[in-house]
Parts: structure tokens; C-alpha cells; sequence
């Protein structure tokens, strides 16, 4: 009896294992080529990202940029292909891809603001309206550029302050770029009365700029005159490299006011206005 119940049991279990064998073999045959395209998934997204690297660095996109780019789009391919082995080997990832949705909804509704300022440092680098070095003015901030950073944009000011701007109001505003041309309108704007010689003011506001090689001689200094209500505004405009706007306004606002006023003219009298 002993030999006939180990028999049985022997066969029993031969049995089970010719019912599981196919399933077993199905599987591992499954896993086997999962493996073998996550290698190979893997190998060919690495080959990806290098050459969009190598394709960013010829189209001298920025260097910051550039890496946050290839990051994004490598974990983005590498979540496709892990979800497709997952799903190779029968895990169900219907379910994962609708929390990881919900997760990112939920995520990207919290964190609005921030994701406006990525955006906007995300379009700054990529069309460089501005660059480090470069002076600008938006939004009633003003300065030097000191640096690009994927949420802000910092300044320095004329008086040495850190002015910390968000991204998203650059990319909407207007950005005044007063160092992409090589030359720009410097304006010295002063007072005169109603009684003073404009004939002889212009020829005087002309000749302060004589000889001054920070002043460019195309195009031609200019003076300029606008009736006020008490008194007439005189401007006088010239072109200079953009670093020479700030010290050539003032030396020359100081002259003007200094030669004007020896010459007996009446600096910013309301004389009309008092009659």
C-alpha cells in the first residue's frame, strides 16, 4: 500500500507540474523579454538625450537650460518604458497612471505661481530677450542682470541693491533692453523762462559737448524745446555707449546748469504762472 500511495502521490504532483509548466514558461518567457527590452529601452533613451545634448550645445542654447531639458525628457522616456515593462509582465499600471495624473493635477493647482515663474525662466533661456550682464527695466525694477535662475531673474541696482525678480512677471511685461545696441539717447532736461534766448541756450548746450569722445558724432547731438504752461523745457540729446547713459547725464546736467545760470538765464522760474 505504501508503494502504491507514494505512486500516486508521485504522479499527482507530475501532473500538476505538466499543468503549471506551460504557465510557468509563459512567464518567465514574459519576464525574459521584458528584461531584455528595458535594456535595450534604456540603452537607446541614454542615446537619445546625448545627441539632443550635443544638438542643444551646437544651437548654443543655454547651458541651464540645456541639462533641466535633457533631465525632463530622459525621466519622461524612462517612465514610458518602465510602465511598458510593467505592463509586459501583467501589472496592471491602469490604476498607477490615473493616481500619478491625479497626484500631478493636484500638484500643479497648489503650485501655480511657481510653475508660471518656471515657465517664464524656461522662455527667457530659451529666447534670451536678456542675458547676464545685460541692464533692463520692467515692471518698475530696473538694473543689471547678475544672474538667470530657473524661478527668478536678479538685479543689481545703481545703488548696489539685489533685486529679486519672478520670471513669470518678466515673460509677461515689457522688458526694456537698454544694452543690446551698441549706442543709445542720453536726455539732459532743464528749465528756462519764457524770456530767455533759446537760440542762445542751444548753442550753448551744444558746445558742452564738444570734444567729449563718450559722445558719439553720428547721430548728431540735438537740442530740443517744449512749451510749458510757466516755462519751457529744454532737452538735449545725445548718443553714447549704454554703460556712459548714467555718468554723461549727470556731468552734463551739472555743466548745463552751471553755463546757463552764469550767462544770467532763469533755471526753472514759474514766472508766468505767478503773472
Amino acid at each position: 500500500m505504501t508503494g502504491a500511495f507514494m505512486e500516486h502521490q508521485v504522479n499527482s504532483l507530475w501532473t500538476q507540474l505538466n499543468g503549471w509548466l506551460p504557465t510557468v514558461l509563459g512567464y518567465v518567457g514574459q519576464v525574459v523579454l521584458a528584461v531584455i527590452v528595458f535594456l535595450v529601452g534604456w540603452t537607446i533613451i541614454n542615446m537619445v538625450t546625448r545627441a539632443m545634448g550635443r544638438m542643444m550645445a551646437a544651437s548654443h542654447i543655454e547651458p541651464t537650460l540645456r541639462g533641466f531639458l535633457l533631465s525632463v525628457v530622459s525621466l519622461f522616456l524612462k517612465a514610458l518604458l518602465l510602465i511598458s515593462v510593467a505592463s509586459m509582465v501583467g501589472i496592471a499600471t491602469t490604476s498607477f497612471v490615473a493616481v500619478l495624473g491625479a497626484a500631478g493635477l493636484a500638484v500643479g493647482m497648489a503650485l501655480q505661481g511657481s510653475l508660471a515663474n518656471f515657465a517664464g525662466g524656461v522662455l527667457i533661456l530659451l529666447f534670451r530677450p536678456f542675458k547676464v550682464g545685460d541692464t533692463i527695466n520692467s515692471g518698475g525694477s530696473s538694473g543689471v542682470v547678475v544672474s538667470i535662475e530657473m524661478f527668478r531673474t536678479v538685479l543689481r541696482s545703481a545703488s548696489n541693491e539685489i533685486i529679486y525678480v519672478p520670471n513669470g512677471a518678466l515673460s509677461n511685461n515689457v522688458v526694456v533692453n537698454t544694452s543690446q545696441e551698441d549706442k543709445v539717447l542720453a536726455t539732459v532736461t532743464l528749465l528756462i523762462d519764457y524770456a530767455d534766448d533759446t537760440d542762445k541756450a542751444r548753442a550753448m548746450l551744444l558746445a558742452l559737448l564738444q570734444g567729449d569722445a563718450l559722445v558719439l558724432d553720428s547721430p548728431v547731438p540735438a537740442v530740443s524745446f517744449l512749451p510749458q504752461p510757466a516755462n519751457i523745457s529744454v532737452g538735449l540729446g545725445f548718443w553714447c555707449a549704454p554703460a556712459n547713459v548714467a555718468p554723461l547725464v549727470g556731468k552734463y546736467s551739472e555743466a548745463a546748469i552751471k553755463a546757463l545760470k552764469q550767462e544770467g538765464f532763469r533755471l526753472g522760474v514759474n514766472t508766468r504762472a505767478a503773472e
